[in-house]
């Protein structure tokens, strides 16, 4: 019965739109539905999350992004192909994740995500930046990681090409 009542009310509720401070709707909602029985007891527990980094600005600059890594209180996700960086380079002190593994390696124990990309694994409060060659791939890091809850996610639309340019690196 309670998980008749969760699938009714996810199927309302992930078709409202997300208000944030104005009228507006922004992004998209995922819907989870709990149903504990413990010690005989049924509680049903709803979760109702915005999944999309729309709604503020999330692109950062060269300034920027030098910026955050002077300062060390960002962690910067290469979202590009490990043969990429091989060929191209890479923005010192940024961790490498194929962005076809960003969705599991985020969800992975700080252990296991440090054995397998040599870096420390984001917190969900972190501030995060995704980069890759030209900007696409990192907006699409960025959305899947809204979706897993992360809080302070951006990206680098110019990418690497832009930060070699700037940096007048060949």
């Amino acid at each position: 019965m309670a998980l008749r009542r969760c699938w009714r009310l996810t199927g309302v509720l992930s078709r409202l739109p997300v208000i944030h401070g104005s009228s507006s709707p922004v992004g998209r909602v995922a819907v989870s539905c709990f149903v504990d029985t413990y010690r005989g007891c049924k509680k049903t527990e709803f979760q109702l999350r915005k999944f999309s980094a729309e709604g503020r600005n999330t692109d950062v600059s060269y300034a920027q992004l030098k910026q955050l890594l002077a300062d060390g209180k960002t962690v910067v996700v290469d979202v590009r192909e490990p043969w990429e960086l091989r060929e191209y380079g890479f923005i010192p002190g940024s961790v490498n994740v194929p962005l076809g593994q960003v969705n599991t390696a985020l969800q992975l124990a700080p252990e296991e995500f440090k054995d397998k990309y040599d870096g420390e694994m984001p917190r969900q409060t972190d501030n995060i930046v995704f980069v890759c060659l030209a900007g696409v791939r990192s907006k699409t890091a960025l959305n899947t990681a809204a979706s897993l809850g992360f809080t302070d996610v951006q990206h680098y639309p110019g990418g690497w090409q832009d930060w070699a340019e700037q940096e007048q690196l060949k």
